[in-house]
């Protein structure tokens, strides 16, 4: 509990310190943050995706319209299970969801029973759409997984295909990685919704997930690395 009020304190001192900033700075600062989300987001795939014969199967990757990556999800309460994460997604451009990777859409998690499913300890999360219901549920202002969008845990192993029921039914697979454990987990509970503020603060205006995936925006250098991992590994699975 006390290493709970420590990082709200450091959270709120933070806030402060970027408020108490002339205008044009604060922006710049809050930019920063989000600019800095992106790369560990970016980091956090990269780890997973090159996990040797356990991570995400390349068909799976393949045949997905959205990746969300959330990293470092936390339990926010002992004993209440409540959660809140921060992440990236990026999505297949194109009304059919088959072009290029897009630029990234902030996005924000929470839910009340992911803490108990992962003990407590922070973890990273990896949510795919496998669907173009799903890829649209993503881009609303929020969703409920398993009641707005169906969701199932993921297959993991490079060889590992979709169980029936997961490919024909489930809109959306989920993975988790804790203390360097991966696989699948089921996410049913928890709400996800784009992160407007950490949006606007990352664009320099308010911009709505739709203009981000037309290509509205311009893609910012820290998600260079993340893009090209995702399009060299959906390239690949497709051979």
């Amino acid at each position: 509990m006390k290493h709970f009020w420590k990082i709200l304190f450091a959270m709120a001192f933070l806030a402060t310190s970027i408020f108490c900033l002339p205008q044009d700075q604060q922006k710049e600062e809050r930019g920063k943050t989000e600019r800095e989300r992106i790369k560990e987001s970016g980091d956090e795939l990269k780890e997973i995706l090159d996990m040797p014969d356990k991570g995400v199967p390349g068909s799976v990757l393949h045949d997905s319209k959205c990746v969300i990556i959330m990293p470092s999800v936390k339990k926010l309460a002992l004993g209440i299970g409540a959660t809140y994460g921060r992440g990236v997604m990026t999505c297949r451009t194109g009304d059919d969801y088959k072009g290029p990777w897009s630029a990234p859409i902030m996005m924000a998690s929470s839910g009340g029973n992911v803490g108990l499913q992962i003990g407590g300890e922070a973890t990273d999360f990896v949510i795919l759409a496998i669907n173009d219901g799903g890829a649209k549920s993503l881009l609303s202002n929020k969703v409920k997984l398993g009641a707005d969008a169906s969701i199932a845990a993921g297959p993991v192993g490079r060889t590992a295909e979709a169980s029936t029921n997961a490919s024909m039914k489930a809109q959306m697979l989920s993975y988790s990685r804790s203390r360097g454990v991966f696989g699948g987990v089921s996410l049913s509970g928890a709400t996800l919704r784009p992160d407007g503020g950490a949006n606007e603060n990352l664009y320099g205006r308010k911009v709505t997930p739709q203009e981000i995936m037309a290509g509205k925006v311009t893609m910012p250098p820290e998600a260079a690395p993340m893009i090209e991992k995702l399009t060299s590994q959906t390239a690949s699975a497709n051979k």
